[in-house]
C-alpha cells in the first residue's frame, strides 16, 4: 500500500471514529468517493490497524441500524417544507 493511501485510511478512520460519521459525510470531508472510503475502512484499514478497525466497524454498523430513521426524518422534512408552499 503506498504511503499516502495508508495515512488517508488512517485519516478517514480517526474521522469516522471522533465524529461517528457516516461514509457519506467522511467522503465529503476528504472529497473522495463514497466506494473509497469503504474500501478504504473495510478493506485496508484491518491492514493497517486492528484496534481503529473494531472501532470503526462498530460505528458503521449503528449508522447502518439508524439509517431508516434519518431517511424518514429528511422525508418528513421534505414533505412538511413542501405543504408550507401554496400556489
Amino acid at each position: 500500500m503506498q504511503d499516502y493511501i495508508r495515512q488517508r485510511v488512517l485519516e478517514i478512520a480517526a474521522y469516522v471514529i471522533d465524529n461517528r460519521a457516516t461514509v457519506r459525510q467522511a467522503a465529503a470531508v476528504f472529497g473522495v468517493s463514497k466506494s473509497t472510503v469503504h474500501k478504504d475502512v473495510t478493506e485496508r484499514l484491518p491492514l493497517v490497524s486492528k484496534e481503529q478497525t473494531q472501532q470503526v466497524r462498530h460505528i458503521l454498523n449503528l449508522n447502518k441500524a439508524e439509517r431508516h430513521l434519518r431517511g424518514g426524518e429528511a422525508t418528513r422534512k421534505k414533505y412538511k417544507e413542501e405543504t408550507h408552499i401554496t400556489v
